[in-house]
């Protein structure tokens, strides 16, 4: 089974900020266990500002101007913090005879395919000669525009670019609640169906120590389980909750989202992750809308395109919104915005974006 670890920061942290090595050690023993087992395994690690911040460094330092002081600290702490993560990792991977290699990505590495089947290679080659991938943002070159929502985002793609079997997302709770986890009242939701909207039960409020919550590991586990992959979310500090949930899932509490039955090819996977990388957006008249919405299987035509905004070249990622800018659908350009615009409205013409290439939001 090939399965994606999301560690959240509050799970390898202290209170103080301070890397909790108790916590990882008890996490590596875990994915050590799976991997002798013969699973393969993609770690996707928070951790790296936490323990940046809780280094011997004059703080004052970091220079206060023109708003740039949070990607600054963001920066200069992922940089040290980052080494003292990997250099823990690797000694405690190392006691089992296990090797783990660092793979650092960005948003923009996602967003065109080239780069995406460039990442995907790297892993399945580490994955081959079973080394442990361990993956994080590269903070030291991300802007605050262009980085992840959170580690939740990044594991998703992760496991929709991997064709994963499983993501287990590992927070400081058991799961999804019907309410705020530490009110009585509350209940685990212990199962999600495909049809099921949890939009009510989530809160928006994120971690202390990180910059995700539970409303988006929830639309993480949502469009995951949705392309076929099966999603867990438990309570990482539980011990031995990794293998429990693998061997023995009825024995820990967590929540279950269950995966849809239709599962896309691999470029609709990366599709579906891509609607913040759309470098243009494409307004459909309202019959070409229709049909985008009632119909699988279809493309779009120049014929039925109004107008178009921004500007992109074959391969980027569009918008397809309806004739009132709601978005129906995203999908890959198949020739430039230069192009599309001297064949709007023209009859017999190739297909702007081909059903191939076309994900219905």
């Amino acid at each position: 089974m090939r399965i994606v670890i999301k560690i959240g920061s509050n799970v390898l942290t202290r209170p103080d900020g301070g890397l909790d090595v108790t916590s990882m050690s008890g996490i590596v023993d875990q994915v050590a266990e799976l991997h002798r087992a013969g699973h393969e395994i993609i770690m996707v690690s928070s951790g790296a500002v936490a323990a940046g911040r809780s280094a011997h460094i004059d703080h004052s330092a970091i220079q206060l101007h023109r708003g740039s002081a949070d990607v600054a600290a963001r920066q200069l702490y992922s940089a040290i913090g980052q080494t003292k993560l990997m250099s823990l990792y690797y000694d405690l991977f190392r006691e089992h005879g296990i090797t783990v290699g660092q793979v650092l990505t960005t948003k923009e590495s996602f967003a065109t395919r080239a780069e995406y089947l460039c990442q995907r290679h790297c892993i399945e080659v580490m994955l081959r000669t079973r080394v442990v991938p361990i993956v994080n943002e590269n903070d030291t070159i991300s802007l605050s525009e262009l980085m992840f929502t959170d580690n939740d985002e990044l594991s998703g793609l992760m496991a929709s670019m991997a064709s994963a079997d499983r993501l287990i997302i590992l927070t400081n709770v058991d799961g999804i609640y019907t309410g705020s986890p530490y009110d009585p009242e509350s209940r685990l939701v212990e199962v999600l169906h495909p049809d099921d909207d949890p939009s009510a039960w989530v809160q928006s409020g994120r971690s202390s120590a990180g910059r995700g919550g539970m409303h988006t590991k929830c639309t993480t586990a949502r469009r995951v389980a949705d392309e076929g992959t099966h999603v867990q979310i438990a309570c990482g500090r539980r011990p031995g909750v990794l293998t429990q949930l693998i061997d023995k899932p009825d024995s820990v509490p967590h929540t279950d989202i269950l995966p849809s039955a239709d599962s896309p090819r691999s470029v609709k996977r990366w599709l579906a992750h891509s609607e913040g990388f759309a470098k243009g957006t494409v307004v459909v008249n309202a019959k070409a809308a229709d049909i985008l919405r009632s119909q699988e299987g279809v493309s779009l035509l120049p014929i039925g395109i109004l107008e178009i905004e921004g500007e992109w070249e074959e391969g980027d990622v569009l918008h397809i919104d309806d004739p009132d800018h709601r978005h129906i659908a995203i999908g890959r350009a198949a020739y430039s915005a230069a192009t599309a615009q001297a064949l709007i409205g023209q009859h017999g013409q190739k297909p702007l974006v081909h059903c191939d290439y076309l994900v219905r939001m």
